[in-house]
């Protein structure tokens, strides 16, 4: 994932009219400007795509709010925008491979109780982060360890 693509599929939102596309990715892109200024570096594969995660971790969070309130229309809106968002986001494990993944973790840290949850995950982030929902990572990881 680079934003040359996301450039293009700008370029492509303006060209057919889709306003609604063309407001998301720029917001995405102005989020990716943020983070490439604050870090003070051209951002890589895995900070592009932890960008538009949390861009997407926004909007779910929108989302239930919308939802307590029962305002639908945001809510629509919301999920359009996480469908064109998430279409820049590698696929994501599924809860078999997560739990392979925490298991070699596991036999690697060999943690004995829930006090060892940070070094697990600590360890379990390179690994997963850009690659599953780390939420669901560390509802496995406490039940594991529970």
């Amino acid at each position: 994932m680079n934003i040359e693509i996301i450039n293009n599929d700008m370029k492509e939102a303006m060209k057919s009219g889709d306003k609604f596309k063309l407001t998301v990715l720029r917001m995405l892109k102005s989020a990716l400007q943020n983070e490439k200024i604050s870090k003070n570096h051209d951002l890589d594969e895995n900070e592009i795509i932890a960008v538009i995660k949390k861009q997407v971790k926004v909007r779910k969070d929108s989302i239930k709010e919308y939802s307590e309130y029962n305002r639908m229309d945001l809510v629509e809106n919301l999920e359009h925008e996480i469908e064109i968002l998430s279409k820049y986001l590698p696929e994501e494990l599924s809860e078999s491979e997560i739990n392979k993944v925490i298991d070699e973790v596991f036999e690697k840290l060999k943690p004995a109780s829930i006090k060892d949850m940070g070094n697990v995950m600590k360890e379990l982030n390179p690994l997963l982060a850009t690659k599953a929902d780390m939420s669901i990572v560390s509802k496995i990881v406490k039940e594991k360890l529970n």
